[in-house]
């Protein structure tokens, strides 16, 4: 029998944050907006492989969690293999939002690791 259909979760490139000093980051204002948090809200960190994957805990968390795990367990996706994707899926997200930096990186030659 073939999966049950799902509602495809939404996946969007919201922004790019930095680690301050004492491992802080900051949510873009949008986000916290839309979900409703202020500060001081609880919100789950999960580790999906090299990855984190961060979460507005309320009452929906556990939900969230059976459901995600659920999927890639129907589906057979495992986090090596999740993680593998991602390199591509930046570049796709760099070359969408930010055309002029891969435009400069193709006139650039490339440097040789060390």
């Amino acid at each position: 029998m073939p999966p049950a259909e799902e509602t495809p979760v939404p996946v969007e490139y919201l922004t790019t944050a930095r680690l301050g000093e004492k491992g802080q980051i900051t949510l873009p204002k949008a986000y916290r907006d839309t979900v409703a948090l202020a500060a001081g809200s609880p919100i789950a960190v999960l580790q999906l492989g090299s990855g984190l994957l961060l979460i507005p805990e309320d009452s929906r968390f556990r939900e969230v969690c059976d459901r995600v795990a659920t999927t890639f367990a129907r589906y057979g996706v495992e986090a090596h293999d999740l993680l593998a994707t991602l390199p591509e899926a930046r570049e796709r997200v760099v070359a969408r939002h930010y055309p002029q930096l891969v435009e400069r990186e193709r006139g650039r030659p490339r440097r040789q690791r060390s």
